[in-house]
């Protein structure tokens, strides 16, 4: 089989200076066990992998066995605030992050609803603005929203991270309408789409429109068969950017054949006979 980042002939994905082969990351929370996770990761291939501070520090109090494993993938860490309800608790943990994984790079995420897990607009761009101050690297997790998107970038932020539905749904893309409007409108700007995610089809449908890349954690950790299930994700990802190159043929109203016509032999019948 062809390596797969050389099947991806686009350029790589830059996110604040730093350039990565592979355009899926990949979360770690609630992988049936540790060597699974491990192997899920590599069977991907990813170059980056997102880790939650609160509630993987809630559900291991100890935490040490779960760091180690993180540290030894020798893979980007993006730190998340997942779980933070307020401006205040995620400039809090962000600065944990930092200092545990000493990386200044954080997803950041401001809930506004327990039950959809939607990002906090209003806190999310003050939260932002905040942590930007602070030369941390900010990739916010947002919606659609393009009047929160540029409040996000004039706050600092080089990376959007739309979600594609809620959290843990697995719907998929439930708005493709909002995320064609956000690729068109910031053309520059490296978009992620981030949360909602449920099959490898999601992933490449996200992909033909353009974004630069998937971020996801539970279609993968509690699929049958993660290891499986990562690299099914991977090659998705991988199809759906070289299908967006490549240009991907309009639908049409009307049949229209694939042989030409013109030129075709005809040949007369008589019927008498």
């Amino acid at each position: 089989m062809l390596d797969k980042i050389e099947k991806d002939k686009s350029p790589r994905l830059d996110l604040y200076g730093h350039t990565f082969e592979h355009r899926l990351l990949l979360g770690t929370a609630r992988y049936p066990s540790p060597d699974i996770l491990r192997q899920a990761i590599e069977n991907s291939g990813v170059d980056i992998i997102t880790v939650s501070i609160r509630r993987e520090s809630a559900r291991n109090p100890s935490g040490q066995r779960f760091w180690d494993l993180i540290k030894n993938l020798n893979k980007t860490l993006l730190p998340n605030t997942a779980g933070c309800l307020t401006v205040k608790e995620a400039v809090t943990t962000a600065e944990m992050a930092r200092e545990l994984f000493d990386t200044n790079w954080i997803k950041l995420e401001v809930i506004a609803n327990e039950d959809t897990l939607q990002p906090d607009l209003f806190g999310l761009v003050e939260a932002a603005r905040i942590l930007n101050e602070n030369d941390f690297k900010v990739f916010p997790y947002t919606t659609e929203d393009l009047g929160a998107a540029e409040k996000l970038l004039k706050a600092g932020c080089q990376v959007l991270m739309p979600w594609g539905a809620p959290i843990g749904s697995g719907r998929g893309l439930n708005n493709v309408y909002a995320l064609k409007s956000m690729r068109s409108y910031f053309p520059d700007v490296p978009l992620i789409v981030d949360a909602g995610i449920g099959a490898p089809s999601h992933a490449a449908q996200a992909m033909e429109l353009g974004y630069d890349a998937i971020l996801l954690n539970t279609a993968v950790s509690q699929s049958g068969d993660p290891v499986k299930m990562a690299a099914a994700f991977s090659d998705a990802v991988h199809a759906g950017r070289e299908a967006y190159h490549a240009g991907i043929m309009e639908p049409r109203d009307m049949a229209r054949p694939s042989t030409p016509v013109i030129g075709t032999p005809f040949f007369e019948i008589d019927n008498d006979k």
